[in-house]
């Protein structure tokens, strides 16, 4: 049965089978309800009271940033393709042409960008699932049971783990096989558990995955990729569990290793309530580490004032500015796509406006299917304008903090909108092509969009 949206410290999800009690309570137009449901058949759709109550403005519905954060809306899919939604949907009876319909959608969307496919390593000829080895140094883990989020943002990069479908789903039932890929591979000393959110995982589930890491001597570093700081402080204040993870946290932090909480704050909003606030502090409290990182996206933060707002906000929390992210190429990436030449100056405008404390912060940066590639300005020359661009981070360690250009384009959203210079070193160029580099796990390197 479908939960009551009175204020309630327990934590309650709503989806799309609540628009119309959403709407009773906050006012939402009947349009408006009708594209939430429509588009939310192709694109996840999960939001809960703290976000309806607290982050939302309703008053200014349906351009608020929060809403647009969290709502499906019109324009993330084409109208020929709502259309066709509607149609499949109207009848009740034909559901195998709606699953149908809504297959060959998402397959146009390309649900695994950035050669996510390309990052599955291999234990002895076999695929480890819910593994990510692109970084040789660096490997991302995905424990099953943390492959949901308190709520999803509309934008997200990983929406194809929020649709059911096994075959596009990266989850690992135990950390068997990453305790055993590990010890196998000493050169890793990082590992990032992700999802998802792994902060959805009970304090007991959540160090079943963890706490197993503290016996590999080469692991020196625990990162945990989470939205819940903004999504549902509570999880580290009032939940039943929260002391439990903070002691957790406490316990990976008197192991020698460095806890690393890598948050997401996609707008000011989310550090504004005394709830994100205390949460923060009490995360602190334990050792950890706070790492702030979100990408620019249009309709909810492509404002220099804003990103100097989040970074200034998180910086007064104790939280270090980590990455300004380019909005990766998949699900409705025409809709909250900026141009590069815009994330450049809004960038370097908020940048512009920080103290030096907070300058830590990095971008625009592209994580594409080569590596990390940030976009450092725009190179004026008797040539024409060029962007400067820069690979922070690769499959091939070599290429790494290696400069190169690409030829100004005002509409380029992406590295494969760019055009190389001519004079680009060859181990740059093909790697961004997608001809030859390769990570240390051996699998080839791409620089075009992964096709479905």
């Amino acid at each position: 049965m479908p939960g009551t949206l009175l204020e309630t410290s327990r934590f309650q999800a709503y989806g799309p089978r609540h628009i119309d009690e959403i709407a009773e309570r906050y006012g939402l137009p009947e349009e408006i309800g009708r594209t939430v449901r429509l588009v939310s058949l192709v694109l996840p759709f999960r939001v809960n009271t703290y976000v309806l109550s607290h982050l939302i403005d309703w008053g200014s519905v349906p351009d608020d940033p929060i809403f647009q954060l969290t709502f499906p809306q019109r324009g993330m899919l084409t109208d020929a393709d709502l259309q066709q939604i509607a149609k499949a949907s109207a009848d009740p009876a034909d559901r195998l042409l709606l699953r149908e319909t809504v297959k060959e959608i998402r397959a146009r969307l390309n649900p695994h960008p950035s050669g996510q496919r390309l990052n599955v390593p291999s234990q002895d000829g076999t695929e480890l699932p819910g593994l990510q080895h692109k970084y040789r140094e660096t490997v991302l883990y995905f424990p099953g049971q943390g492959q949901t989020c308190h709520a999803y943002c509309t934008y997200c990069f990983r929406w194809a783990q929020f649709i059911g479908d096994a075959d596009l789903r990266f989850a690992a039932p135990d950390p068997d096989g990453l305790i055993t890929y590990l010890r196998d591979h000493p050169e890793v000393h990082d590992v990032l558990v992700t999802g998802g959110d792994p902060m959805v995982m009970s304090t007991e589930r959540l160090a079943r995955h963890l706490l197993p890491l503290l016996d590999v001597e080469s692991v020196r570093t625990i990162r945990i990729g989470t939205k819940s700081v903004a999504y549902w402080p509570q999880r580290f204040t009032t939940d039943t569990d929260a002391d439990d993870a903070l002691r957790l946290f406490e316990r990976i932090v008197a192991s020698g290793r460095q806890l690393a909480v890598m948050a997401h704050f996609s707008h000011p909003r989310e550090l504004r309530t005394d709830q994100a606030r205390r949460a923060l502090a009490r995360i602190r409290a334990t050792g950890a580490v706070l790492y702030c990182q979100a990408p620019l996206i249009a309709h909810v933060n492509d404002d220099a004032s804003v990103w100097s707002e989040l970074w200034g906000a998180e910086l007064a929390a104790g939280a270090v500015p980590y990455y300004l992210f380019v909005e990766r190429d998949t699900g409705p990436h025409d809709y909250f796509k900026v141009a590069l030449a815009r994330a450049v100056e809004v960038f370097r405008d908020a940048y512009r406006t920080l103290p030096g404390l907070a300058r830590t912060v990095r971008g625009p940066v592209m994580s594409a299917t080569p590596g990390k590639i940030a976009v450092d300005g725009i190179e004026e020359t008797e040539q024409g304008a060029f962007f400067q661009l820069r690979m922070l981070q690769a499959r091939t360690p070599s290429l790494v903090g290696r400069p190169f250009r690409a030829r100004f384009c005002a509409e380029a959203a992406w590295i494969d909108e760019l055009q190389l210079d001519p004079a680009t070193p060859p181990d740059i160029a093909a790697a961004v092509a997608g001809g030859t580099g390769a990570s240390d796990n051996s699998r080839p390197a791409q620089g075009r969009r992964s096709q479905p």
